[in-house]
């Protein structure tokens, strides 16, 4: 049980954080980390006493409701409350644990985290499955900050593995030179956007996706088991495509996933080709930058503040042109599809009008209205894109070296989520699917054949060229 600190220094919980943590909303990210050696659990508790919880006072706090408004109370923390050890069957094969790790990770999609005690838990797997000797689990409430903030809370537990005394480093941001740099007319581009702006609000907000082989439509999925499919890319790989192109490495992921699910859905049900598909793509809306301590993140007027700094963008999936083996051709036109509609949605000023909007339904309806807002915004849509960026180097928790990493995000109203982290030199993409709606392998196989048809179509593009 929590013991409560008294009622002075409450501190509130901001807007986001109440509408993703509401009866109608409930948000939380699995960070899933899979050692190279068995796990010892007995650093457990020093390092979430010692380490862990002064990251952030939002760790050893609950939320309360004071006069309609949440607000952030601090209590003590019984850390065994929030550890998980599960036991499975002795003696079994890494494969057979994967079946036990799959039904374990379906049912913690279901669970919502007690507003009783601090919105975060630890589930230590120690049985080995065929990607990892054990596995870490972090599930952390989408309330005490976004994927940003918890990246770099979860960096604060970790070190290089190669030598704890030097800082993990990322990937450099800079972008390939744009296929269409061009300066353009100043009214042109302010007419564009007010075009684009008008569009992005007014779609998000009336249309509906087809129910489709990865979109079935039925309320209440948040609920309901889930699966989980992951695949690796090597990083050098898409920055050959992404510099063969002049587009940034989000543009060839995000057209690997749309290319991906088109191949995937008329495969499933022919009628499905020309279905309506959306993406609901996140957006970090802080000012771009690597990872910075927890410390800088919590000083006033920070440029990479803690908390809940994310947007959204609703792309459309393209569709299909061709088939057959002039679909390499249109492989290509995905990846100028995806570069062109995400550029252009950045610099709409749909996603400033979407908060304002957000905010005064806060206002006048409380934070239930503006979260049934956003859960009907995405449960519209057919799926969720977020990513991270990860540390080049390997990382280790309490002396056990990571040599996987992925997240998720449990608790959004739509069938399929779709989660990007960069991590040594590789990125690992997971796959969060209805179960029973999706088929896992053969979705899976799409996606590695639309990536290979998109590297071919950006080799075919350079030699045109020359």
């Amino acid at each position: 049980m929590e013991l409560q600190f008294e009622e002075e220094g409450l501190q509130p919980v901001s807007p986001t954080g109440q509408y993703f943590s509401s009866p109608v909303l409930s948000v939380s990210n699995l960070g899933v980390m899979e050692t190279e050696v068995p796990i010892d659990e007995s650093p457990t508790m020093s390092m979430l006493k010692n380490v862990f919880l002064p990251i952030s006072p939002r760790f050893s706090s609950i939320m309360v409701e004071r006069r309609g408004k949440k607000q952030w109370k601090r209590v003590e923390v019984n850390l065994e409350d929030h550890v998980n050890i599960p036991v499975f069957p002795s003696g079994l094969s890494p494969a057979s644990y994967d079946k036990y790790f799959d039904d374990y990770i379906s049912k913690l999609a279901v669970e919502r985290l007690p507003q009783h005690k601090p919105l975060w838990e630890i589930h230590i797997i120690k049985y080995p499955t065929t990607t990892a000797a054990g596995t870490i689990i972090f599930k952390l409430h989408q309330a005490l900050g976004d994927g940003f903030s918890m990246m770099g809370a979860l960096l604060s537990c970790l070190q290089r593995a190669d030598n704890p005394s030097l800082p993990l480093t990322f990937p450099s941001r800079r972008r390939s030179q744009s296929r269409n740099n061009k300066n353009g007319n100043f009214v042109t581009k302010v007419l564009s956007s007010v075009s684009n702006t008008i569009s992005d609000f007014f779609n998000s907000n009336m249309e509906e996706d087809d129910q489709t082989p990865i979109r079935s439509g039925n309320d209440g999925i948040e609920f309901k088991p889930i699966a989980v499919s992951t695949m690796t890319i090597p990083l050098d790989r898409l920055k050959l495509i992404k510099n063969r192109l002049g587009v940034t490495i989000n543009d060839v992921l995000a057209a690997m996933i749309f290319l991906g699910t088109r191949l995937y859905m008329p495969d499933i049900n022919k009628s499905s080709s020309e279905a309506r598909g959306t993406a609901v793509v996140l957006l970090n809306t802080r000012m771009m930058g690597n990872y910075t301590s927890v410390q800088e993140m919590t000083k006033p007027n920070s440029k990479l503040p803690w908390g809940n700094h994310i947007s959204l963008l609703q792309v459309p999936i393209p569709k299909l042109l061709t088939n057959g083996e002039e679909q390499i051709d249109n492989a290509l036109d995905f990846v100028w599809k995806a570069h062109n509609i995400i550029r252009s949605k950045r610099h709409s000023w749909g996603i400033h009008l979407t908060a304002g909007f957000l905010e005064i339904l806060n206002k006048f309806g409380g934070h239930e209205s503006a979260a049934r807002y956003i859960r009907n915004s995405l449960k519209k849509s057919s799926m969720i894109i977020s990513n991270l960026i990860g540390p080049v180097e390997q990382m280790s928790v309490a002396n056990h070296p990571v040599q996987g990493f992925y997240f998720l995000v449990f608790g959004s109203p739509e069938g399929l989520d779709v989660t990007i982290v960069s991590y040594m030199e590789k990125v690992r993409i997971a796959f969060k699917m209805e179960k029973g709606l999706i088929d896992p392998p053969k979705f899976k196989s799409f996606m590695e054949k639309s990536f290979d048809m998109i590297l071919k179509a950006s080799e075919k593009n350079v030699v045109e060229k020359n």
